[in-house]
């Protein structure tokens, strides 16, 4: 009775496309590992950052030594100070000027916090189109390499007397890895993306929201004191 072929036994012995296969496969799943882990600290620190800036927003501290505070931190702002410090800037800048519409004003600082969130979400979502590819396409990158090699199993045959399970066995089983290394880069994948995907969506939301609460707030103090500037 002979021993069992090991599995490195079978890459080793895969043609060199189906190895190449593996190897980006192998890649793939190594850069997507990396990326998750990645991600999943990175997202955890933003959520903290939220939850400790809403509460000092929401502390009572006046908003303009607020805005003092974070003047010439603009390197190390977190997403949320960047939404306040475009709206409220924007504010502050333009309702210092005379004859200045009340409407204009937050016309202008909608616009600057939209920029802000814009940005925000990109950086959010960053690397997440790449698990998205990876899990998209890992199957059926495995699939043809499980094809390649289960085909030059089959034209092995024509070379052969006698065709027998344990003459294509080994062919057919270092096809297969392929599919199975497919399998195991994209799994992981496509749950960190839908994972992601809608921590960075549940943010955004939170972030539009404090936006809107921020624009409210500045709505009712340039309306208010719109009559003395006049």
């Amino acid at each position: 009775m002979t021993d069992p072929i090991s599995i490195l036994d079978l890459i080793k012995g895969a043609s060199p496309l189906v190895q190449a296969v593996m190897l980006l496969l192998a890649v793939a799943s190594v850069v997507s590992w990396v990326l998750i882990f990645q991600r999943w600290f990175a997202l955890n620190r933003v959520q903290r950052e939220i939850d400790d800036f809403e509460d000092e927003f929401w502390s009572g501290i006046d908003l303009n030594e607020l805005k003092a505070e974070l003047d010439g931190q603009e390197d190390n702002l977190t997403g949320i100070e960047s939404v306040f410090v475009a709206g409220f800037g924007e504010y502050g800048r333009l309702s210092g000027q005379a004859d200045t519409d009340p409407d204009a004003v937050m016309q202008n600082v909608q616009r600057a916090m939209r920029v802000a969130l814009t940005r925000e979400e990109e950086r959010l979502g960053r690397h997440l189109p790449f698990l998205a590819t990876v899990g998209s396409t890992s199957p059926y990158v495995g699939l043809f390499g499980t094809v390649w090699g289960i085909m030059n199993s089959f034209r092995s045959l024509a070379n052969m007397t006698q065709a027998t399970l344990a003459a294509v066995a080994p062919g057919i089983s270092e096809a297969l890895i392929a599919t199975a290394m497919g399998l195991f880069a994209a799994i992981p994948a496509v749950i960190g993306y839908n994972r992601f995907a809608s921590r960075v969506e549940g943010m955004m939301k939170r972030y539009e929201a404090f936006a809107d609460e921020l624009a409210s707030i500045l709505h009712r103090v340039a309306h208010a004191n719109a009559p003395s500037a006049a």
